[in-house]
């Protein structure tokens, strides 16, 4: 069965190569979400530090040939979970299938991610503005798959300084941004407490990068 065919979701541009794609993940969540919760029972994920040695608001775990880590030393792609000092577990087919279809959906063909950040979000967490500029290709695009908790997606331009676009993101959505957009600034204001009947009292987010 081909889990993405489905009607066109709603499309909305939000800048040259970035789009938000209303609900695009849903019709894979049922073999999706057993893949990401089997994952994050092995690979649980824990706050990673930033440069200034302050704990991120987030929590953090990765899939993929490469890994995003936070550190003293900086931030960067590992081969490695440092907690362990072992290969990152593989992304699943399903996951891997739903950024390729996206980043099509996005004008990005031939998208084939090998890092997978997931970043999970309790009720107060947020990501100030940032750009992904940690990997070595900025010809691919980044795909950001989100479950659980609703939460306000900020996409701003080319400058800290450029005012972002507030976007409601709710289970299900897709971002995909390349291109031109590539290292706009992004973020996500603090997540409000609720409840989710799939993930509880919390957010999660996948990332999904050519990171080497």
């Amino acid at each position: 069965m081909d889990l993405f065919a489905q009607d066109t979701p709603t499309k909305v541009m939000l800048a040259p190569g970035a789009y938000w794609l209303s609900g695009f993940a849903l019709p894979c969540m049922p073999v999706l979400w057993p893949c990401l919760a089997d994952h994050l029972s092995g690979h649980p994920a824990r706050q990673m530090m930033t440069p200034m040695g302050y704990p991120m608001s987030v929590r953090t775990s990765s899939m993929g040939s490469w890994g995003w880590v936070g550190c003293a030393a900086g931030y960067g792609y590992h081969a490695f979970d440092p907690a362990n000092q072992q290969p990152w577990p593989a992304i699943p087919t399903v996951i891997l299938q739903l950024a390729n279809t996206a980043a099509r959906e996005a004008g990005h063909p031939d998208f084939v991610p090998n890092s997978c950040l997931i970043n999970v979000y309790a009720p107060g967490s947020k990501m100030g503005l940032h750009q992904d500029k940690d990997e070595l290709d900025f010809t691919q695009p980044i795909v950001s798959v989100s479950l659980g908790l609703p939460a306000t997606f900020l996409f701003g331009g080319p400058r800290r300084t450029d005012k972002p676009v507030k976007i409601p993101l709710v289970h299900g959505d897709v971002v995909v941004w390349g291109g031109a957009s590539r290292r706009f600034y992004h973020g996500v204001a603090p997540v409000k407490p609720r409840q989710h009947p799939l993930t509880g009292p919390q957010r999660i987010n996948l990332t999904l990068r050519k990171a080497r």
